[in-house]
């Protein structure tokens, strides 16, 4: 069994250097950016084929590493003089098992298998975060708060966009949100969508772009809402739930009308772009306290 880990504080002033082991997605860049802009050198360590192109202009340094070679992430940070390190970003697990040349440069190292080895019994997501930062602090590299040095990306309590909710939003809002916090407690999903105090669906391993189409299906009549928030306990050196452009755009396509979630929980990627297009579409965005549950 794992240890409990201590989600350690923020790195030590500049110039100490940062790694960032990055995935796919505008998450990893906007994190880049949000790092260099608070001083701290950048040092990428970039996923086979999930890393966006433009995010090695942004390190000072950067290497490409295969997915499941933790030994080979911890060799190119502390080369680095890497001791702190940020994780974040999407992987795509199934284009890795369908490119037979990535498949063979994912093969797992003798570190990742006995990191493996020990979670055995339990592969939920957060047990193999707790493992992945396990291994790397054995190595000496310390995963940090991933949202550290983009808080003004987070949540906020209160109504963010110009559009407020309908009374009956709002009101669904607050039927469903103790709900969802059960949910959390419960690790049973992320999201929650509701109309009229009926519950639609719940978000699953699908993620919530994904469950917002599904939603869509279910409930012709537009107007609905989606509340979102993040497992109670979520370990923040990876595990914080985000949401983006395309998710407006997603559920104002499908019928949505008001997004709900949890203040300094989830990270709203690109946040004045999306709530401006939020505004646009004519879609509500507002932050619930987790404390309202």
């Amino acid at each position: 069994m794992l240890n409990t880990l201590t989600i350690l504080p923020d790195p030590p002033s500049p110039p100490t250097p940062v790694g960032l082991i990055a995935g796919g997605g505008r998450l990893p860049i906007i994190v880049a950016e949000g790092l260099t802009k608070l001083g701290y050198p950048v040092h990428g360590v970039g996923l086979s084929g999930q890393f966006d192109d433009s995010l090695p202009g942004l390190c000072a340094s950067f290497h490409e590493v295969g997915l499941l070679r933790l030994g080979q992430w911890a060799r190119t940070l502390r080369r680095r003089r890497v001791r702190h390190a940020i994780m974040v970003g999407k992987v795509d697990k199934a284009g890795i098992m369908h490119d037979p040349l990535r498949v063979l440069h994912n093969i797992p190292d003798l570190t990742t298998l006995r990191g493996a080895f020990r979670i055995r019994h339990d592969r939920r997501s957060y047990a193999v975060l707790g493992m992945i930062a396990e291994t790397l602090d054995r190595a000496g590299v310390s995963l940090m708060d991933s949202t550290m040095p983009i808080k003004d990306q987070l949540a906020t309590a209160g109504v963010m966009t110009k559009t407020k909710p309908t009374a009956q939003q709002q009101a669904d809002v607050d039927f469903v949100w103790p709900l969802l916090c059960e949910l959390l407690r419960l690790d049973i999903g992320q999201a929650v969508a509701v109309r009229d105090r009926d519950t639609i669906s719940v978000e699953a391993v699908e993620g919530t772009d994904a469950m917002i189409e599904r939603t869509g299906g279910l409930c012709k009549a537009k107007g609905w809402t989606i509340c979102k928030g993040s497992r109670v306990g979520h370990d923040r050196r990876s595990d914080v739930p985000t949401v983006g452009l395309q998710t407006v755009c997603k559920l104002h396509e499908h019928g949505g009308r008001c997004l709900a979630l949890a203040a300094e929980d989830v990270i709203m990627i690109d946040k004045d772009e999306m709530i401006a297009e939020a505004d646009r579409l004519g879609v509500a965005i507002l932050g619930v306290p987790m404390a309202a549950g």
